[in-house]
Order: C-alpha cells, then sequence, then structure tokens
C-alpha cells in the first residue's frame, strides 16, 4: 500500500505502509483503530498480570499460573495489531528466535496443564518462571546484539 502525496510540495509516493493489507488481521483497520486495539490488548494483559500478581500474594499458585498465562497470551495477542498474523508468526519463527518461540509457546500450554490437571503449585511455579525466561529470551531476540552480550555476560 503506498501513502499519497500530501499535497504541501513533498512527495510521499515511495513511502510504503508498514501495514501489509494482505498481512493484518483486518486491512480495512486505520493506524488509529490497530493502536487502539494494540492498547486495549496490551491494558487487557497488564490487568491480568496484577490480578495474577494478588492470586501470588494470596498463595492460590494454581489461579496465578493460569492467570498469568491468560496475561502472556494477551500481551502476544497485542502485537497482531501491529504487525498482522502472517508477518508475526514468520518474524516468531525466523531461525534466530525459533527455539525461543517454541519454548515460550510450549511453557504456556505446560503451565495451563500443569494448573489444570496436575495441580502441583511448586511445578506450576516452576513453569511460570521458565515461561518468563522464555519469554525473556525471545524478546531479547529482537534486539541487535542483545543475546551475545547476555551470552558473553554470564560467560556462555
Amino acid at each position: 500500500m503506498k501513502l499519497g502525496n500530501s499535497g504541501s510540495g513533498s512527495s510521499y509516493a515511495n513511502l510504503e505502509s508498514p501495514f501489509q493489507e494482505d498481512d493484518n488481521i483486518c486491512p480495512s483497520l486505520s493506524f488509529k483503530q490497530r493502536m487502539i486495539g494494540f492498547a486495549v490488548c496490551l491494558s487487557f494483559a497488564v490487568l491480568m498480570e496484577i490480578l495474577a500478581i494478588v492470586t501470588l500474594f494470596q498463595q492460590e499458585y494454581v489461579t496465578f499460573g493460569i492467570v498469568n498465562t491468560i496475561a502472556n497470551i494477551f500481551a502476544l495477542s497485542s502485537t497482531l495489531f501491529l504487525s498482522g498474523p502472517k508477518k508475526q508468526v514468520k518474524k516468531m519463527f525466523d531461525e534466530t528466535r525459533r527455539i525461543a518461540t517454541v519454548v515460550y509457546l510450549l511453557t504456556m500450554v505446560l503451565t495451563f496443564v500443569v494448573a489444570l490437571a496436575i495441580k502441583i503449585a511448586w511445578l506450576v511455579i516452576l513453569m511460570v518462571i521458565v515461561q518468563y525466561l522464555a519469554m525473556l529470551w525471545y524478546s531479547i531476540s529482537y534486539i541487535p546484539f542483545a543475546r551475545d552480550a547476555i551470552k558473553k555476560l554470564v560467560g556462555c
């Protein structure tokens, strides 16, 4: 999608929109609507994370694991409004972050399984910790050379 001329003498005809029409949830959404969708999903993620912390202080570890994982799903889903599902999945499974993505998604699933079926509090907490570590490793993969710097810092 090309942006047109602004009429002020400067030409923007060669600028590409960051949103590819064939790669978004709803191609008809405006930039403002995409930002609102992103903000709403991210706000739900923050709200769910606050609720998860409350359940942690109440020592409801199984509930904490479930609510925390739902918060992570909302946070990850919020970026669909920014890049579109195809583009996001393509980036997530890029060679540089494929393992981090799989571990992150797998730990979310395993957290639900442990919390809902096994119901062992320490195992739920362990899964949430691994989930956070995988999310951190996944997130820093978007920062150039960040993972290399961390590996060097810890001596790997």
